[in-house]
């Protein structure tokens, strides 16, 4: 049982890894969260009373 599991898992890695519509994606939708979260705080002033 623990080496079909071992195999599974290592033949999701490998399809995520080099299936380019998975891997891609999942990569730019991290970059763009990153980027949202840290042009917000850059971009974020103090409110003058």
């Amino acid at each position: 049982m623990r080496p079909n599991y071992i195999i599974n898992v290592l033949d999701d890695f490998n399809a995520i890894c080099n299936d380019l519509k998975i891997g891609l994606s999942v990569e730019i939708g991290a970059r763009q969260e990153r980027y949202e979260y840290y042009r917000d705080k850059l971009l974020t002033f103090p409110q003058k009373a």
